[in-house]
C-alpha cells in the first residue's frame, strides 16, 4: 500500500544527490515540500511560471555547472512535452523531474487510475524514452540520488513520480 513521503525525507534525499537548485511550478500535491524548501537556505528555490520555462531554466543552470531538480505536477508534464523533447532529450540535458500525481487513487497503480492525467503519465514518459520511478513510500527516496546517477549515465532526463501528497 502506498504511503505518503515526509517532505523532510525528500529534502534530505535532494542534499544526498547534491541538488543545489529546485526549479518548480507550484504543485499542491507537493505543498509541504515547497514549504520546507522555502524555509531553508542551502538549496535555492526558483519559481517558474510554466513548465516549459522550468525546463529552460534547468538547462541554463546545468550549463552553468549547477545541479537542479524540476518539480512539477502531472498536468505540467503534458504541458512541457515539446521542451522536454527539444531541450532535455535532443540537447542531452541531465534534468531530473519530480512529478506529483495529484488525484491518484492510492489503491491502484498509476496506469490503472481513472484520472487520465495520472493514468497517462508513465506511457507518455515511455513514449519519450524517459526512464521513470514511482516514489510510493518513504524508503523510495533513495531513488532520488539514483535518478541523478542514471541521468548522468544516459546523458538525458529521468523522472520521479510522486504517488501521494507529501506530508
Amino acid at each position: 500500500m502506498p504511503q505518503p513521503i515526509p517532505a523532510d525525507d525528500l529534502l534530505q534525499a535532494f542534499r544526498r544527490a547534491a541538488v543545489d537548485f529546485v526549479v518548480q511550478v507550484p504543485d499542491t500535491h507537493q505543498r509541504t515540500l515547497i514549504e520546507r524548501l522555502e524555509a531553508q537556505d542551502d538549496i535555492a528555490l526558483v519559481h517558474a511560471c510554466t513548465e516549459d520555462e522550468g525546463v529552460a531554466i534547468c538547462a541554463g543552470l546545468i550549463v552553468g555547472g549547477r545541479r537542479p531538480l524540476l518539480q512539477i505536477q502531472h498536468s505540467g508534464l503534458y504541458a512541457c512535452v515539446n521542451n522536454l523533447r527539444g531541450v532535455a532529450l535532443d540537447g542531452a540535458f541531465l534534468i531530473v523531474l519530480l512529478i506529483g500525481l495529484l488525484g491518484r487513487d492510492p489503491n491502484r497503480a498509476p496506469r490503472e487510475n481513472f484520472i487520465s492525467l495520472v493514468r497517462l503519465a508513465e506511457p507518455v514518459l515511455d513514449t519519450l524514452g524517459i526512464p521513470h520511478y514511482l516514489l510510493d513510500a518513504p524508503a523510495d527516496v533513495s531513488l532520488v540520488p539514483q535518478a541523478f546517477d542514471e541521468a548522468a549515465r544516459r546523458n538525458g532526463p529521468v523522472a520521479l513520480l510522486l504517488g501521494l501528497e507529501t506530508i
